[in-house]
């Protein structure tokens, strides 16, 4: 686990902890049950959000399916897929092996295209098994209602608060460590709520606090990689308590990360534009977690937003939303500078 301070938690271990936090899913039940018993069915597709659980589950089918031959694995990536080619392979019989395995990822065929495929899906060679791995599908689309009928599809969404709190105490109870509450809360503000990137700065937490019992905020802080959507949760903070210099300080931090100006002004839209839904459904009465389930934030965020929002008149926040508007239309135009228009906008905001 340790080699030369650096920490790595294994596949295996992390596998075993996701595994115990997704069994409610009947149709992820099916999975993890036909890879414990090797009982395989010959059309898999995995899709959503979660890119870090779509990829171990990938790896574990195609581990289950076919081990380490290569003479028999065929992978495809990409829109560029011909479907002719991929049912010729599928009709080839494999080389010395029982199994031939294609895997297909991100091809957009659960959105179009994918209709030669589906007829051949109704009854592949018994030497064939197929492996989708996509980001978005369209349920309507003739593939995925033969491989929902034939096969076993599996969504990957983005794990809940209390499913990914888990997940991190089950690692750092692995590591003998100890973490409070309110530096779990940080944690996950820090890393957001992509799987992968929690995997990454929760290696290199480990790694720094190797000596240490407890994991602290300021282990977090000093170790810890900020996301931009912090820095900009942050700024628009800094515009409301009208500290001009620092909101300018943290647009210039993000300059310097080379974060382009047209990006930056997007996520100081979709800011305000979110603490306006926010302000809206907090004035209707609604609770934190409802509030955030309405707007896509997790809970443990959405307090945040609330209080955030509150210190923003309703007409300041919509009227901070057009301005953004304004200020990308002025850009696009040439009328004015995409970075100097996003600093006079954040000038404007953050005045006394």
């Amino acid at each position: 686990m340790w080699m030369r301070g650096i920490y790595r938690l294994s596949s295996t271990a992390i596998f075993k902890f996701m595994l115990y936090y997704l069994r409610k899913d009947t149709h992820m039940q099916r999975l993890i049950q036909d890879i414990k018993t090797g009982q395989l069915n010959h059309i898999y597709l995995l899709y959503g959000e979660e890119a870090y659980l779509r990829k171990q589950y990938r790896d574990r089918l195609k581990e289950a399916i076919i081990g380490d031959d290569t003479m028999n694995y065929h992978y495809y990536e990409g829109k560029d897929i011909s479907v002719g080619e991929i049912i010729d392979q599928a009709e080839t019989m494999p080389f010395f092996a029982q199994r031939r395995l294609i895997v297909l990822e991100n091809g957009g065929l659960f959105k179009s295209g994918g209709e030669q495929l589906a007829e051949y899906l109704n009854a592949p060679a018994q030497t064939a098994y197929f492996l989708f791995v996509e980001t978005e599908i369209d349920k309507r689309s003739k593939l995925y209602k033969t491989v929902s009928s034939k096969g076993c599809a599996v969504e990957f969404g983005i794990q809940d608060e209390t499913t990914l709190k888990r997940w991190i105490l089950g690692m750092v109870k692995k590591e003998n460590k100890k973490i409070s509450e309110a530096a779990l809360n940080y944690f996950l503000e820090m890393t957001g709520t992509d799987m992968e990137n929690i995997k990454k700065e929760s290696e290199k937490l480990f790694s720094y606090c190797m000596e240490k019992e407890a994991i602290t905020e300021a282990d977090i802080e000093q170790i810890c990689t900020r996301r931009i959507s912090s820095h900009i949760f942050d700024m628009v903070n800094a515009i409301a308590d009208r500290k001009q210099k620092h909101a300018l300080e943290l647009y210039y931090e993000l300059l310097a990360l080379k974060e382009p100006p047209m990006r930056i002004l997007f996520l100081i839209a979709r800011q305000f534009n979110l603490l306006l839904q926010v302000k809206d459904l907090s004035g209707k009465g609604y609770q934190n977690k409802t509030i955030g389930e309405k707007v896509g934030l997790p809970g443990f965020i959405a307090g945040k937003y609330v209080t955030q929002a509150s210190r923003f008149k309703r007409e300041e926040l919509r009227r901070a939303v057009e301005a953004c508007v304004e200020a990308e239309e002025a850009i696009k135009t040439g009328r004015m500078n995409d970075n100097m228009s996003v600093e006079l906008l954040i000038i404007r905001y953050s005045s006394k």
